[in-house]
């Protein structure tokens, strides 16, 4: 058997059914549900198809950005007519919170990211009403947040151990190389600089690169703020593992005082807690069970079904999940 013949046939048949795949999708992003053409007919698009779609616009970002390093140019249709389809569709999935914690191979966190961050601000800009034009709007704009990372030193964004000072100073250039590249295109909505710009800015101006604050800050960039911060938290990244998810709540309660905006957040943080209904958790007190209601005030402080009966822990101050044994 000729492996190597029969290996090219299957990356043809794959790329052909990815095609396809991406056509229907775009044929079909207003649908409330992913769907797919089937035997002429529409049905609901199945996990591992959405899965596939969102590897794929993966791959296809890793194409654009290394398009803008070898030639200083961005195709601003292939965003819009391979990209945001994708993101449209995967962000309408009942499991999107279990397709973006897939694991990725590190050097690819980069790509991945950015397809996380454009449905996750998606996501948020739906809960929160946008109208549908400023909605592409936004998701363009989180897609292309990171674009000036084309521009940092692969050895300072591939270092495994902590970035000196001055390197840390460099990498968070990435901003202002993302804002200098996205103002001199046409046909990309203006937002899309400045949350390039502006999306490490935070509410109390302690961010960068000009210590914006409160109002001073992009409504979008406000957004993709949070999406990033969610994301990176919860990747495997070059210098850190992912952060148990409730953790990444406890930090995001701390940070609706003062560094992100607190309206967005808590909108977030009341959707993303609806998926820990039924989770096993673990308790301090070595005890496990499972979600029975949740606090939306005090998420960690909800009521929990275990062995030996209910238990509110509002109720009791000692006991607290330390651990979300099937994560979100």
């Amino acid at each position: 058997m000729d492996t190597h013949h029969n290996g090219f046939s299957n990356y043809l048949l794959e790329r052909v059914y990815m095609n396809q795949l991406q056509k229907e999708i775009r044929d079909k992003v207003e649908q409330k549900t992913p769907s797919i053409k089937d035997n002429g007919e529409f049905r609901m698009m199945t996990t591992e198809e959405v899965s596939l779609c969102m590897d794929q616009a993966c791959t296809d970002i890793r194409h654009i950005f290394k398009d803008i390093k070898r030639r200083g140019e961005i195709s601003v249709n292939r965003v819009k007519q391979e990209i945001i389809p994708v993101i449209k569709s995967a962000s309408s999935s009942p499991r999107i919170f279990e397709l973006l914690h897939q694991t990725k191979r590190k050097e690819e966190y980069t790509y991945w990211h950015s397809i996380c961050v454009g449905i996750l601000s998606g996501l948020i800009g739906r809960w929160l009403r946008l109208p549908i034009d400023e909605l592409e709007d936004l998701m363009i704009s989180a897609v292309l947040h990171d674009i000036g990372m084309t521009m940092v030193p692969e050895n300072i964004l591939d270092k495994s151990g902590k970035l000196t000072s001055q390197e840390y100073n460099i990498m968070k250039q990435h901003t202002v190389y993302g804002h200098e590249l996205l103002s001199s295109l046409d046909h990309i909505p203006d937002s899309a600089a400045i949350v390039a710009l502006q999306h490490h800015e935070r509410e109390d101006g302690m961010g960068y690169p000009h210590g914006l604050k409160g109002k001073q800050i992009h409504y979008f960039a406000k957004i993709v703020a949070i999406a990033d911060i969610y994301h990176a938290m919860s990747s495997e990244r070059v210098y850190h593992e992912a952060t148990p998810f409730y953790l990444i709540i406890k930090q995001m309660q701390n940070d609706v005082y003062g560094t992100l905006d607190a309206h967005i957040l808590l909108v977030f943080m009341d959707r993303l807690l609806q998926a820990l209904v039924g989770k096993k958790v673990k308790l301090n007190n070595g005890e496990y069970g499972s979600i029975l209601l949740i606090n939306r005030y005090n998420p960690l402080k909800s009521l929990i079904k275990t062995e030996r009966g209910i238990i509110d822990l509002m109720a009791f101050r000692d006991i607290e999940i330390v651990k979300i044994i099937n994560e979100v």
